[in-house]
């Protein structure tokens, strides 16, 4: 039931997001026409080579008009992206509940039976699709934006990705890419599913063992101070794996992926050759001294 009313909610909100595209064209057409006038205005005043207070004022008038159609715009696209988040929410929660119902589709077996392939694509493109933060004028980005931790208090929800310190066969710790199943308040633990063997590999952990992934990307150009900086200790998912390895920052993204130099004793100055790894696979490292 819960499926179908989930599937319902969906529809009636890509339909929203449609008109919304739609208002966003439409706006940005109308605005067109201003846009024109503005720089039509400018060659006038180039070709007369003054500034004269008609031109003065024409322009104030059409810079007031242009400010505020762009103000429109930037309206209409927040709410879409609004409504992109919630039928992205709805989505997971559905997968959750065809997860515990032990119902699959094509699309999305079960981890035990998917090739490590179709792991490693499906991870990309988790880190692709990953939201970009962006803020309104002034307003600072929220917890689990880019570098910035979670809230002492935050409690991540089933389905979720985390990155937890687990115990190897061999006995020894490590940090893997693990999903969210539940939490329990009266105990303060974790259930986790190991990405890399969903359904088979169920660990209970204490919260100190859990570090949430960011939920959104910080934007290098306007909000610098949300991403971890050069030489900043980090644990960062090594590519091609499903484990989180003591790294520096070598260079902070210039758009979405960081250049990390991992932990290799293999090497002469005990680091890797530059790695890019995106945003959504690196966290702070609570380690502090190495084992």
């Amino acid at each position: 039931m819960a499926l179908v009313s989930a599937d319902t909610r969906i529809s009636e909100l890509l339909g929203e997001l449609h008109q919304l595209i739609k208002q966003t064209q439409e706006e940005r057409s109308r605005s067109e026409h201003n846009l024109v006038n503005i720089q039509k205005t400018h060659e006038r005043m180039q070709t007369e080579n003054k500034i004269s207070p008609y031109y003065r004022t024409k322009l104030r008038g059409l810079y007031t008009t242009a400010k505020a159609d762009a103000e429109a715009e930037c309206n209409i696209l927040r709410k879409s992206l609004d409504k992109i988040a919630e039928i992205k929410s709805l989505l997971e929660e559905r997968r959750i509940a065809a997860k515990i119902a032990g119902l699959y589709n094509d699309s999305e077996p079960p981890r035990k039976t998917m090739r490590r392939g179709v792991l490693m694509t499906l991870l990309q493109q988790s880190a692709m699709t990953l939201p970009l933060w962006i803020g309104k004028p002034g307003e600072k980005p929220p917890p689990l934006c880019g570098a910035i931790a979670a809230s002492s208090d935050y409690v991540a929800k089933p389905g979720d990705k985390v990155a937890a310190r687990v115990k190897a066969v061999d006995g020894d710790e490590q940090w893997i890419l693990a999903e969210v199943v539940s939490y329990s308040h009266a105990a303060n633990k974790y259930e986790v599913d190991d990405i890399d063997e969903e359904g088979k590999e169920r660990h209970t952990l204490s919260r100190r063992r859990i570090i949430p992934l960011p939920q959104w990307k910080a934007n290098p150009e306007t909000d610098p101070e949300a991403l971890f900086h050069k030489d900043q200790l980090v644990l960062a998912l090594y590519p091609q794996t499903t484990c989180f390895y003591r790294a520096l920052i070598h260079a902070p993204p210039q758009r979405d992926d960081y250049s990390v130099l991992f932990e290799d004793t293999s090497y002469a100055d005990g680091y890797s050759p530059p790695l890019n790894v995106a945003q959504r696979y690196v966290v702070t490292c609570k380690e502090t001294k190495k084992k």
